[in-house]
């Protein structure tokens, strides 16, 4: 059998493995054509594989959920390695389940009958499913303190232009930002349970350090009205096959714990809205 199929025809063998060794999968809401829209792609944990079914972590962050509909279709990804499998699937049912942490809400959804395998060539590894990755700006933060006030007017803005109807414009003001470094773009691989997963083009990955916190913007518009900014700190990297760096960024609120909050609810907002966008 050719390698590439049999990479190809692996992928429930490795399925199972991600389920026993208690691993995980990424979903994003599958947008269909509107190729306009940024998808947000969660890192969940596999509770179970019964028949035609996946039962996974409820997507959320910071102990907030995402809401997520039943019946929405999502793109599920699948790596293993160097291996990376993309599939259709639905949420048939949102309840909770008893595992080794204790009882956890769920999500039961259906088990792929196809895959698709991912070509290494492209960044984040993507494939003709379309999941569209956003662009998110990225500082080293030389004072850690300077953000805070920033992430303040952050919250008053965005609260602002929710009240009055109003989007703020694409803006690159400099003088709205804390002591940072050079800025470097970055893409949203996927958000997990206390922050995100970066993929950093292989230009850029002399920039990133485990000690020094960093300053993002994430932008969601037009949901959240302007970009969402946020400190962040690295909490463990490796390098591709491209040699584009994943970073793996926690959350960081210990200046501004008022933060906190703010940041996942405006994240739920933009998942929530999907499904409405999904059916206009």
């Amino acid at each position: 059998m050719p390698a590439n199929r049999s990479r190809t025809e692996r992928w429930r063998e490795c399925l199972a493995q991600i389920c026993e060794r208690g691993g995980g999968l990424e979903f994003a809401i599958d947008q269909g054509d509107r190729r306009d829209l940024s998808d947000l792609i969660w890192r969940v944990h596999v509770y179970g594989i019964e028949g035609g079914t996946i039962t996974i972590e409820h997507p959320g962050s910071m102990g907030q959920s995402f809401p997520v509909e039943v019946g929405a279709p999502l793109i599920g990804i699948m790596a293993v390695g160097q291996n990376r499998w993309m599939f259709r699937s639905t949420v048939l049912a949102s309840e909770t389940v008893q595992t080794r942490q204790g009882p956890r809400r769920a999500l039961r959804v259906q088990a792929p009958e196809e895959v698709e395998r991912c070509s290494r060539r492209t960044v984040g590894r993507t494939s003709t499913l379309g999941v569209n990755m956003p662009s998110i700006e990225c500082w080293p933060l030389l004072d850690a303190a300077s953000a805070t006030p920033i992430e303040i007017a952050n919250r008053v803005q965005i609260s602002d232009l929710l009240s009055s109807g109003g989007h703020a414009g694409p803006v690159d003001d400099e003088l709205a930002l804390p002591e940072v470094g050079p800025k470097f773009l970055a893409r949203l691989a996927n958000i997990g349970g206390g922050g995100v997963g970066l993929v950093i083009p292989k230009q850029a990955h002399a920039t990133m350090d485990s000690i020094t916190p960093y300053f993002l913007r994430i932008d969601l518009r037009p949901t959240v009205p302007a970009p969402v900014l946020l400190t962040a700190r690295v909490a463990h990297t490796h390098m591709d096959s491209q040699q584009n760096t994943y970073a793996g960024m926690s959350f960081d609120f210990s200046q501004n714990p008022e933060h906190k909050g703010f940041v996942v609810g405006q994240i739920a907002r933009y998942v929530g809205s999907m499904g409405a966008r999904r059916a206009a």
